[in-house]
């Protein structure tokens, strides 16, 4: 078993989701798509994938030509039944490589947010698991503008009042995530300390609060994910 975590830019890196393959001993590669010198992997020597973040825009692909090749390795695992997991820029690229539309939302969510599970989500082992108190919502963390429409053929698990689409399921082995469940303090410091407009402590010292219990949330869908599938 192992797994590839495809980053499209430096600073979204995998945060928990790498904590939770060292603890659990899995092999795992990180494939930088935006370097010049990734090479293309062979999708039968990895049992998983893991698309990350980033700042691009899935509806201007032809301005990052490596995103083509990320799409080309997205259906690729698709079509072998193999788990996928992608997360903000993630989840809009398996949403473009199944064949919905990608596009910019009308106002961008960044900081903090609740999203509500749906009842097909609370019904799903993965996405119930990030679940505040088994209710039917979830703290996470979001940082991202577009948006996408829900393939016919995909189940929406969660949304919010200004996304419709937060996440949802294709298939029993493929999730999209529009927030970030892998990440940590650390993170949205880096994220953020360059940005303009921010209250960046306030996000970090909420993120600091939230922490424990977001990292033993997340564990649990990856344990689903990675363990399970």
């Amino acid at each position: 078993m192992s797994v590839l975590i495809i980053k499209n830019i430096e600073n979204e890196g995998p945060g928990t989701i790498e904590e939770f393959l060292r603890e659990k001993g899995m092999a795992y590669s990180i494939l930088n798509m935006n370097s010049c010198t990734a090479e293309i992997p062979d999708v039968k020597d990895y049992s998983h994938l893991v698309i990350l973040g980033g700042p691009l825009a899935i509806y201007n692909i032809d301005n990052h030509p490596f995103l083509h090749f990320e799409a080309a390795i997205t259906r690729a695992f698709i079509k072998s039944n193999k788990p996928v997991l992608g997360i903000c820029l993630g989840a809009q690229m398996i949403a473009y490589a199944i064949g919905a539309h990608v596009y910019q939302g009308a106002s961008p969510e960044v900081g903090w947010y609740k999203v509500n599970i749906t009842a097909e989500g609370m019904n799903d082992p993965l996405m119930s698991s990030l679940a505040v108190n088994d209710r039917h919502h979830a703290d996470v963390f979001q940082w991202h503008g577009d948006t996408f429409d829900l393939h016919k053929n995909a189940v929406r698990i969660a949304s919010s009042d200004v996304f419709e689409n937060q996440a949802f399921r294709y298939g029993d082995k493929v999730y999209a995530l529009q927030f970030h469940i892998e990440v940590t303090p650390e993170m949205i410091r880096e994220w953020f300390e360059k940005e303009e407009g921010y209250d960046v402590d306030a996000m970090v010292n909420q993120a600091r609060e939230l922490f424990p219990e977001y990292r033993k949330r997340a564990f649990a869908f990856y344990e689903s994910f990675f363990m399970n599938n």
